[in-house]
Formats: C-alpha cells, structure tokens, sequence
C-alpha cells in the first residue's frame, strides 16, 4: 500500500525520494539518504532499520545490487520485505520478498527506481519512471511528478493519507524534509508545502553556512 520514488538527479548529483502511503506518517519510516552515498527504500511491512543499514553498506563500497542482497540476507523476514536502492553512481536495483501483496512491482530508469505494493494495477512504478524522467524544473519538481503520475495511474487500493519528499545534496542536513503526515490529498498537499518551500530552501542552506550572507531571522 505504498509507492515511492528514489532517484539521483544527473546535474548536481543530489539524492531524493517520493512516496505515499494509506497509512499515516509514511515520511518517518521508509528511507534513509547520504549525500555522495545513495539512498535506500524500506516498504510493505516496513523495517526501518534496513534503510539505515543498507547506507552502512553503501559507505563501505557495496553497489547498489549488492547491497540489496546483503540487505535480504541480513533479515529472517525478508519475504515481507520491498526495497528498493540507489548508489552514488545513480545504479540502482529492488527486492520483492515472496509475501508482499499484490499488486507489486518495480520500475528502473537512468538514476531512478520507482516500487510499490498493494497497487491498484502493477504498471504505476513504470508509470512513475516515465513522469519522472519527462519533467523539466528542479529535481524536487521531477520528484513530484513521478509521485503524481503514480497517483494517476491508479496508485494503490485504497485512499491516500500521507506523502513525503526528502533530498540531499552536498551537506549533512536535508536540502528539503516535507512531509504530509495525514490529509485528504496528501500528494497535492506535498506539492503545495514545496511551492511554498522552494523560494527559501537555498537560504535555509545559507543560513547553516554564512550565516553573515543570510536574509531574514
């Protein structure tokens, strides 16, 4: 009853995620980001230790494929598991554990994997790759449309409550941390909070980091 988006944007190397879910709060549980490492997705009976884990071993050197099967390998219930891995050099791959429920599937691009579980119908994760890789405007934009067009396409069974975005670029803090944790239209709501973000998410950064430079409080 999720689908997420997690992909590498090819101009300034940043990492980011979508995702929506049915059930409250998904934007605290399913994915962990490392500028210059990679990203990790952790869905469908979710384990939030793996997506942390699986950085760990994206860090030591691991590539993408690898670092799923260590994932899988490293839990005794992988067969609830789905996750889905992107690596520094924006390679990416999945795991569908044999009792994730279906409609599931997965969809890759250059720099992009798009999953989801108890979908309405198994081709919204490609749905997702191609809204995604059509856009223009900033890499959060092309985040958005990807989450979108998975929404469009049917998304999943049931009504959507909450929806995330989260992108890293070169520093030890998110660029941009948005969560919609429950609402009628979550995925509206997300982009609405971005609209409102997007004026200000440089400054934010140069407030961490000249703050003499800074605007503002």
């Amino acid at each position: 009853m999720t689908f997420s988006l997690l992909a590498r944007c090819p101009d300034t190397g940043a990492f980011g995620y979508a995702a929506a879910t049915s059930n409250i709060g998904v934007g605290a549980r399913i994915c962990a980001l490392a500028p210059g490492v990679g990203g990790v997705l952790t869905q469908h009976r979710t384990d939030p230790r793996l997506a942390p884990r699986g950085i760990g071993l994206l860090r030591s050197g691991c590539d993408a494929t690898h670092t799923v099967a260590a994932l899988v390998a490293s839990t005794p219930d992988h067969a609830w598991r789905q996750l889905g891995v992107i690596d520094a050099t924006g390679a990416t791959a999945h795991f569908h554990g044999a009792r994730v429920k279906p409609a599931h599937n997965a969809a890759h691009g250059p720099g992009v994997v798009a999953l989801g579980n108890i979908l309405a119908n198994d081709q919204v994760p490609a749905a997702m790759v191609a809204a995604f890789s059509a856009a223009t405007g900033v890499f959060a934009d092309r985040l958005l449309a990807g989450l979108a067009a998975g929404q469009a396409a049917g998304g999943e069974h049931g009504p959507v409550l909450s929806a995330a975005l989260r992108i890293v670029t070169d520093q030890e803090f998110p660029y941009a941390d948005l969560r919609v944790d429950k609402a009628d239209d979550p995925i509206a709501t997300l982009a609405s909070l971005w609209a409102e973000y997007a004026p200000w998410a440089d400054e934010f950064v140069l407030r961490a980091l000249n703050a003499n430079a800074a605007r503002g409080g």
